[in-house]
C-alpha cells in the first residue's frame, strides 16, 4: 500500500485557513497580549530573582517555573476555542462549509500551540543574558525548550478537548485546568500509590518526561509519550465534536 502524501494534504487543506483565522483572532483581541505579558511577567520575575538576588546564572529556574505557569495560561488560551463556537452557534455554520471535524480541531489546535510558542520566544533573551555572563551548556537548554513545546502541545490538546465538552468558557477553563493539573501531579503523588502501580503512574506523569528531556537526553519513550498523548486527546476532541450528529 503506497502512501499518498498529496491526497493527505488535500484532505486537510482547510487546516491552514482555520489556523490563520484563529491566530489572527487572538491578536485582534486582547487575549494574546494579556497572555504574553502575564506569562513573561511571572517567568521574568522568577528568573531575575534567581539571577540578581541569589546570584545564580542558570536557565534551570525558568524550566522549573514555566510548567507550573502553563497550568493556568494554557487553559485560558484554549477555553474559548470550541465553547465559544458552540455558544454562538457558529460551530454549525463551520460544519456547513466543506470542513471536516478533524480540520476544525487541528486548525484551532495549531493556532493555540503557536501562541504559546510566541509567548516563549522572548525568553530566549534569558539564554542570551546567561551566555553573555558565562559559559552555558546548550544541550539542556535545547532539550528544555523542546520539552516545553511538547508539554504545551499536550496541554493545548487537553484544553481543546475540555472546550469541546461545554458551551461555557469558564467551565471549559476549569475542566482544562483540572485535566492538566492531574497529569502534572501524577509523578508527585507516588507515595500514595501502591508499589506495584508506581512505575505506571510515574510514566503517565507529564513532568516526569519533561524532566528527562530537559536534561538534554532525548529518549524515544518520552517522545512516544508526548505524541501519544497529543494524538489521543485530539481524537477525543474530534469525537466530542461528532457527538452533535448522534
Amino acid at each position: 500500500m503506497q502512501f499518498n502524501f498529496k491526497k493527505l494534504l488535500s484532505e486537510y487543506s482547510n487546516v491552514g485557513p482555520i489556523f490563520r483565522k484563529e491566530l489572527r483572532s487572538y491578536f485582534n483581541s486582547a487575549v494574546a497580549y494579556v497572555v504574553i505579558v502575564v506569562f513573561l511577567a511571572i517567568v521574568g520575575w522568577f528568573f531575575t530573582s534567581n539571577l540578581f538576588l541569589m546570584n545564580v546564572a542558570s536557565m534551570r529556574t525558568m524550566f522549573e517555573v514555566v510548567p507550573a505557569v502553563f497550568l493556568f495560561i494554557i487553559p485560558a488560551i484554549t477555553m474559548r476555542l470550541l465553547s465559544e463556537e458552540k455558544k454562538n452557534g457558529t460551530i454549525e455554520l463551520l460544519t456547513t462549509k466543506p470542513l471536516s471535524d478533524s480540520e476544525i480541531v487541528l486548525g484551532k489546535f495549531f493556532a493555540a500551540w503557536a501562541l504559546v510558542g510566541i509567548a516563549l520566544l522572548p525568553t530566549l533573551l534569558y539564554y542570551v543574558t546567561i551566555a553573555f555572563l558565562g559559559g552555558i551548556d546548550n544541550g539542556p537548554v535545547v532539550g528544555g525548550y523542546f520539552g516545553l513545546m511538547l508539554m504545551a502541545g499536550v496541554y493545548v490538546a487537553i484544553g481543546l478537548f475540555a472546550s469541546s465538552l461545554t458551551d461555557n468558557q469558564v467551565v471549559a477553563f476549569i475542566l482544562g485546568f483540572v485535566f492538566v493539573f492531574a497529569i502534572y501531579m501524577l509523578d508527585k503523588v507516588l507515595f500514595y500509590v501502591p508499589e506495584w502501580m508506581t512505575t505506571t503512574v510515574e510514566f503517565l506523569g507529564i513532568d516526569y518526561h519533561l524532566s528527562n528531556i530537559a536534561r538534554g537526553v532525548i529518549d524515544t519513550r518520552d517522545i512516544i509519550y508526548f505524541f501519544s498523548m497529543l494524538g489521543f486527546t485530539l481524537l477525543l476532541s474530534v469525537g466530542s465534536l461528532q457527538r452533535r450528529n448522534w
